[in-house]
């Protein structure tokens, strides 16, 4: 029987010289404890070695999938089929295949597992011609290899590279911006008024860097920086700037700090251009989706790529946002909707009170593209564009709402009021032609029942509204003292005028009922004077 066994430097075809002892399976073992002994057991027949890690990977490549390479059919021909003998595989699979297309027999059972364990202990002593150190570094070479190829690597996919990237690019921000600062301070000592006019940081730099003193302007030229209306505004704030006189050396310095700035300015550039292409040709679609900037601080907030392609939407939608999230859990009030992504253009396109809606619909088309981006092989972007249309699609409709009303997946118009005709046509009212007071249904009933009563409370009524209104002034209560008194002495003229106030009066009193407490006191008060005038 012989025996094909697979290293990582080449094909091993051993001879199998004593069958019997395979028989005992669970002492197998036993006879691999030294080379001397396996020597007994199994001789190598022939040997086929690999010429490079490019060869051993093809060949490993092709068992692992069940398939014959080319050198081992050559092998399995020239060697097995002159022997007549059956074959003994580690893979069931790979017999199958040799079965079909080679026709030779082949074994796999328990007992070749044992004694594919026994020769693997048993290696170097077994085969000769191979160095332990050549051995171990083709073992190594082609477990990279083979690893590399089971993970589809590829040295442009690194996603290190933009994790490191987008961190010196936030670092360099901040640093520009101190730099910058310190800059304008500096400088605005000396020449305060070219900091309002040159609002650009670069452009401030390069004529600070180039002119130097503020006397030097007048004769600079600035044209290669500034437009004509500025660089003369320039000159002419420098004839009368408000700033004092520093030394060569302070100036020096200043410049110094200037071309600092200019050069990470260059610096990030050039920085921001190698991260577009690398977000390019890591994830494509994620940058379609949602830009460079926001992609790569997504990537390099969970660590990696892959790491990224494991968070859910909901996750990816308020990355960067946990302070305000626990926060938010901690006190029960409302969570966040948004985190890195907030900064995506989609989002900033959207009205505030969209924002929410659209970074949950962008997350979930995100993730998408992420997965695809991590774990699929084709690297192009149209997926990304595909539903980064289908997002612009439904903004526009979200925008639109007052125009279209939308309700579950179906989209109708918004519904109009029915149309109602009404007529213009006035007609007369007669009602204002009567300039008689009107009664009080309440007033009819009771002068239907009780018609001596209702003139009893009338009378009563009217003298209350005179006496609420006594004290408004002192002349009422002169005219009224005066009307008083020609009552005791005329009682028809008092009854005639009672008659005419009740007339007057008595829209007022039914309307508007007395509840005064005060009117008794006021009432002792009138007779009081009435006695003194008498007595007088």
């Amino acid at each position: 029987m012989l025996v094909l066994f697979e290293t990582s430097v080449g094909y091993a075809i051993f001879k199998v010289l004593n069958e019997k002892k395979l028989q005992e399976v669970d002492s197998l073992w036993k006879e691999f404890e030294t080379p001397e002994k396996a020597n007994k057991i199994v001789k190598l027949k022939h040997f086929e070695k690999f010429q490079d890690t490019a060869e051993a990977l093809a060949a490993f490549t092709a068992l692992m999938e069940g398939k014959i390479n080319k050198q081992l059919k050559k092998v399995l021909k020239k060697i097995v089929k002159e022997a007549h003998e059956p074959l003994a595989v580690a893979d069931a699979k790979l017999g199958g295949v040799i079965k079909e297309k080679l026709n030779l027999s082949c074994i796999h059972s328990p007992v070749v597992n044992e004694l594919m364990r026994g020769i693997r202990s048993q290696m170097d002593g077994l085969i000769p011609g191979v160095e332990p150190r050549e051995m171990s570094a083709m073992c190594l070479g082609l477990a990279h290899s083979l690893s590399r190829y089971r993970l589809k690597f590829s040295a442009d996919k690194v996603d290190t590279m933009i994790v490191q990237a987008i961190s010196l690019l936030d670092d360099l921000d901040k640093e520009l911006n101190n730099y910058i600062m310190r800059c304008r301070e500096w400088y605005g000592w000396h020449f305060p008024e070219l900091g309002k006019i040159i609002s650009d940081n670069l452009t401030y730099c390069k004529c600070l860097q180039k002119v130097g003193d503020r006397r030097n302007y007048a004769s600079a030229t600035l044209s290669e920086f500034l437009p004509e209306e500025v660089e003369a505004e320039v000159k002419a704030a420098a004839e009368i700037s408000m700033g004092t006189e520093v030394s060569e050396e302070d100036i020096c310095n200043i410049l110094h700090l200037c071309t600092q700035v200019i050069e990470i300015s260059e610096y990030r550039t050039q920085l921001y251009e190698y991260l577009q292409n690398r977000m390019m040709a890591i994830a494509p679609n994620v940058t379609v989706m949602v830009g460079e900037l926001v992609g790569a601080r997504l990537i390099a907030h969970a660590g990696s790529l892959l790491n990224l392609a494991k968070h859910a939407a909901s996750t990816v939608q308020i990355l960067g946002a946990e302070k305000a999230l626990f926060r938010a859990l901690k006190s029960r009030r409302d969570t966040p909707k948004y985190g890195l992504i907030y900064h995506a253009s989609l989002v900033g396109q959207s009205s505030p009170k969209h924002k929410g809606k659209i970074s949950r619909m962008l997350a979930a088309k995100t993730v998408l593209a992420i997965r695809y981006d991590a774990f699929g092989e084709d690297s192009s972007s149209a997926m990304g564009v595909e539903n980064r249309a289908k997002l612009e699609a439904r903004l526009r409709t979200l925008e639109d709402r007052g125009i279209r009303k939308i309700s579950g997946t179906g989209k109708a118009l918004a519904k109009t009021e029915k149309y109602e005709h009404k007529s213009e046509v006035k007609t007369y009212d007669p009602s204002g032609d009567s300039t008689l007071p009107t009664c009080s249904k309440k007033r009819k009933i009771e002068q239907v029942d009780k018609e001596g009563e209702v003139t009893e409370k009338k009378a009563k009524k009217a003298k209350i509204k005179v006496k609420v209104y006594l004290p408004n002034s002192v002349e009422e209560e002169e005219e009224e003292e005066v009307v008083l008194v020609e009552e005791e002495t005329s009682t028809k003229k008092k009854k005639k005028k009672d008659k005419k106030k009740h007339i007057k009066e008595e829209p007022v009193s039914e309307e508007e009922p007395c509840t005064s407490t005060a009117i008794p006191s006021l009432e002792k008060k009138k007779k009081k004077k009435k006695k003194k005038d008498i007595e007088d």
